[in-house]
């Protein structure tokens, strides 16, 4: 039985649930909770993303160079993940317990403080995270297959850090539903550690200076284009998980109860639907199934324009669901495959720094939907929720379903461009 659990799909999926929790919670709520409950100053909240994204920068890359030179008997990605741990549950506490009084400075310094550090440890537990996955799986099928898992948990860990957090802060307040979503977040994500076992000869590879490492990755032109596409896409993931706050009270018109039900239409329609595309993408060219999935989310957006109440915004959310789905199941499929190539050609696995600037790429979407926040919300005179402005349902719509479909739009535009044809994968030009 437990030969079973150790590095199956499940042990490292739980890990996926793990993260994701408080994850969602954060990426859904803590703009909200700053700008439109606490009222920071929208412009003051966008500067201090955009330094956490400079640091970004810098820490995403290391992180990953020193995850693949790292070496023990426990490998390369557990010690680091083993000493994240607790040191996350305690700035995801921070996030979400802000000192009373502290004033428009303070609020202001306290949010960027509690954005750094908290970027700066979710990039060890990310960067070590993902790099297991090519590692443990191998083949597309059963990446296809391991990838329909993490996202099936993945789901349901959206679906517990959106829906239920509206209703644990409204009862219990934000500070103490943070302390229990990162009570839970260390007791799973210890139980994933656990069940994991590292390849042995990964870690007996050969170990790269840090310009080595980065010569190779940043001359991949597919690999690049791979990212820079999700990173379009993955700017709609979190500027829907952003807005569902806003959208639901000046969109839709809804007490903040019923928001729960808006966020598990999107979520709960999710769960069955990322196994259908796993049987799409096991029987399919992963380049050729991950642009279909960026047309269907394009597609699946525009619905959320025509919602006026609960119950069209309910099935507008399902229909995201579907290209939600899609999207999630398939770009570790061709991210894996892309670093398969790499290792064909240079003899070399380097899955951290892969990771590492992969993840950096992608998470440049949060610089991408601050701006769009920042610029819709000038247009139609949103401030914060003390100066919503004259029109803030007009700009909730575009920001929730037209600049969502312009951004999917360019993703799939770039995906065309991508190619991993040519044998053994030795060529890296596009």
């Amino acid at each position: 039985m437990r030969n079973r659990w150790i590095n199956s799909p499940a042990a490292y999926a739980l890990g996926m649930f793990a993260m994701m929790v408080p994850t969602q919670a954060f990426s859904s709520f803590y703009f909200y909770y700053y700008v439109d409950e606490l009222g920071l100053a929208v412009w003051l909240a966008t500067i201090a993303r955009t330094i956490y994204l400079v640091w970004d920068a810098v820490n995403q890359p290391l992180a990953g160079w020193l995850s693949d030179r790292t070496s023990t008997r426990l490998g390369r990605r557990r010690p680091w993940l083993l000493g994240a741990v607790p040191a996350y549950m305690l700035t995801f506490v921070m996030v979400f317990a802000v000192p009373p009084g502290l004033g428009k400075a303070g609020l202001f310094a306290w949010f960027l403080a509690a954005l750094i550090l908290i970027e700066a440890v979710a990039t060890i537990i990310w960067v070590n995270y993902g790099a297991l996955f090519p590692e443990l799986f191998r083949g597309n099928r059963l990446r296809a297959r391991a990838s329909a898992v993490q996202q099936g948990f993945q789901i349901a860990a959206l679906l517990v850090g959106t829906a239920a957090t509206p209703l644990l802060y409204t009862s219990l307040g934000y500070g103490n539903m943070a302390l229990i979503y990162a009570f839970l977040f260390g007791v799973l994500m210890l139980a994933c550690i656990a069940g994991i076992r590292e390849q042995e000869e990964a870690r007996q590879g050969p170990r790269l200076s840090l310009q080595e490492s980065f010569r190779t990755t940043l001359r991949n032109i597919p690999f690049w284009l791979h990212n820079i596409a999700n990173s379009f896409a993955q700017t709609v993931n979190g500027l829907i998980g952003l807005i569902i706050p806003f959208y639901a009270k000046y969109v839709l018109r809804i007490p903040e109860a019923q928001v729960t039900w808006l966020l598990a239409s999107i979520f709960v329609s999710v769960i069955p639907l990322v196994f259908v595309w796993y049987r799409i993408a096991r029987n399919m060219d992963p380049v050729k199934c991950w642009r279909l999935s960026l047309a269907a989310y394009a597609a699946s957006v525009l619905p959320l324009s025509l919602a006026g109440d609960l119950a069209t915004g309910i099935a507008a959310g399902v229909l995201v669901g579907f290209g939600l789905s899609g999207f999630l199941v398939t770009p570790p499929v061709v991210g894996s495959r892309i670093i398969d190539l790499d290792f064909e050609a240079t003899g070399r696995r380097r899955e951290g720094v892969y990771t590492a600037v992969s993840g950096f790429i992608t998470r440049s979407s949060g610089l991408i939907s601050a701006l769009a926040f920042l610029i819709v919300g000038d247009i139609f005179g949103y401030v914060s929720g003390e100066n919503p402005g004259p029109n803030p349902e007009a700009a909730f719509r575009w920001l929730s379903s037209y600049i969502p479909f312009v951004l999917l739009l360019i993703a799939f535009a770039i995906s065309l461009f991508v190619k991993l044809e040519g044998g053994k994968g030795g060529r890296h030009d596009g």
